[in-house]
């Protein structure tokens, strides 16, 4: 299968989980300070409530993050509406909400900011996350240029893929696989993330040869953010926007 293209260049840094440090991870705060910040791209996180509807959150349960309890997939949107995503960061972002991808999506578009959607499935979810991420993404972004969607999750790509086959797809890896390329073609996926650690120069050498885009994580250093384009990364995610920017 050939992957479908982007219909935009990709950036060389994305913030992190929106707003990388500089916001509560993963709100609508967050990619407003990434526009502020002159940023094109952001990274987000999306999981399914117990509704099955698509929400901002990274972790499987509310603690780390909002002042809910329990996990995300037994959580009804009703009670994730009222669930406060901003104090735990600092009291100055007290009441700020948890996004709906909807809602996020609505203000990329408004603030110009292209989007690596991940998907990110909780235990045993991971086709219906897939589906559901991946069919939402194209309503969404009907009207405009789609985004990035990346997974750890093979089965969640697969899913997204059936669901919106025209969807750039991205595979995500903390340590790249001896079988990414299989693996790779297998989803349609147009390009390869890592954690920046992790990253081997053979993998990087045969994928820039095969002009698949290599893309890192989670990169705060701007020596280490300058060593990776270098080396031939084509971007970087990263938390610390403020210095690391789009230089």
């Amino acid at each position: 299968m050939i992957p479908p293209r982007l219909g935009w260049r990709l950036p060389r840094v994305f913030a992190h989980r929106c707003g990388g440090a500089l916001a509560p991870e993963n709100t609508l705060a967050g990619l407003r300070i990434a526009a502020r910040l002159g940023l094109r791209a952001v990274e987000f996180d999306v999981m399914l409530s117990a509704d099955g509807s698509p929400w901002l959150l990274h972790d499987e349960t509310l603690e780390r993050t909002t002042n809910g309890l329990g996990r995300m997939c037994e959580t009804r949107d009703a009670e994730l509406c009222d669930l406060d995503a901003g104090l735990r960061r600092h009291p100055g972002f007290a009441g700020e909400a948890v996004p709906t991808l909807a809602a996020a999506a609505r203000l990329c578009r408004q603030l110009g900011l292209q989007a690596n959607v991940e998907v990110k499935p909780a235990a045993g979810f991971e086709a219906l996350t897939g589906e559901v991420v991946g069919r939402c993404v194209r309503a969404f972004w009907a009207a405009g240029e789609l985004p990035l969607v990346s997974s750890f999750s093979q089965v969640a790509l697969a899913a997204a893929r059936a669901a919106a086959p025209e969807l750039p797809l991205a595979n995500l890896y903390q340590r790249i696989p001896s079988d990414w390329l299989a693996r790779l073609q297998e989803s349609g996926a147009l390009s390869l993330h890592c954690d920046a650690l992790a990253l081997d120069d053979d993998v990087l050498a045969e994928a820039r040869a095969r002009g698949i885009p290599v893309l890192c994580y989670t990169v705060n250093d701007p020596l280490l953010a300058a060593a990776l384009f270098q080396r031939g990364v084509t971007a970087v995610f990263s938390d610390r926007i403020d210095c690391i920017g789009e230089a």
